[in-house]
């Protein structure tokens, strides 16, 4: 299994919109980043991931998991952009801050302490662990 982060504003869509989701889950649309792009094309149905939001909270919220591989994406006609479908599977017990992931010396290589703009990144296994025990929920 892989790890992921996917990046979201509250203002477009919430922690509280992915739950109202279920099972079905949603595509994780309008990304146009060929970066984030390729991360998307390379998951597995089964993989799973951190929900961040990204405006004034800066914080890991959730776990999600990947419940539909890369396909086309419903909110463009241009066939260069893909998406994938993500499920919420359970809330932090205590969301875990930016600020709180910078402060940990172990997580100075994750991808969102180097690169936070990008939306949708990779998640190194032991980063995964790390940030789930912050916030006080079970990593698998």
């Amino acid at each position: 299994m892989a790890y992921w982060l996917f990046k979201s504003e509250t203002s477009t869509w919430s922690w509280d919109d992915q739950v109202a989701k279920g099972d079905a889950g949603e595509e994780w649309d309008g990304v146009r980043n060929y970066q984030a792009r390729n991360f998307m094309r390379e998951m597995k149905i089964g993989d799973r991931g951190f929900f961040y939001l990204s405006q004034k909270e800066k914080s890991v919220v959730g776990i999600v998991e990947v419940c539909a591989t890369a396909h086309p994406d419903s909110t463009t006609d241009d066939d260069r952009w893909e998406c994938v479908d993500i499920k919420a599977v359970r809330s932090f017990e205590k969301s875990v801050s930016l600020d709180q992931i910078k402060a940990n010396e172990s997580l100075a290589e994750m991808v969102l302490v180097k690169n936070s703009r990008l939306s949708v990144q990779p998640v190194a296994a032991d980063e995964w662990k790390t940030v789930c025990a912050m916030g006080q929920t079970k990593a698998d």
